[in-house]
């Protein structure tokens, strides 16, 4: 029975760090709590992220979270297959717009970020409600 082996290439691998963003981002583990009148809290996982790496955007009812690693590149580097392993976060939720984003308060601490977020008060609701009728 004949076999095929592949000859073994004998060129070293390229050197050459990939771009963080070329990877993409990963998704974050999260909790996401609701109390009562008072809002949401968001519990976002982020290892390895310091506050300086953290950007919060809210456009309309989404939130978006991107957190990213600090790194550090030794003279000795070489790619092990742990890029994927070393990208950074991102994180998109449809909260509504119920909530006072402008508000909101975050914290981060040892790659726990916690967020929380404000209902809006029922006058900037009952606003928000009434422009949505008169678009439907």
């Amino acid at each position: 029975m004949p076999t095929i082996i592949n000859p073994i290439s004998l060129e070293p691998r390229p050197r050459v760090a990939v771009p963080p963003s070329a990877g993409g981002f990963r998704k974050p583990k999260y909790d996401c709590q609701g109390r009562a009148d008072e809002g949401v809290t968001l519990t976002v996982y982020v290892p390895g992220v310091e506050a300086a790496g953290v950007g919060i955007e809210a456009r309309g009812p989404d939130l978006t979270i991107t957190a990213r690693k600090t790194r550090f590149v030794r003279v000795n580097w070489q790619a092990l297959h742990l890029e994927s392993a070393q990208r950074d976060y991102r994180l998109r939720l449809r909260l509504g717009v119920g909530f006072a984003y402008r508000d909101m308060q975050a914290e981060i601490s040892q790659g726990v970020l916690t967020i929380t977020l404000p209902k809006r008060q029922e006058s900037v609701r009952a606003a928000a409600d009434s422009r949505l009728a008169r678009v439907a």
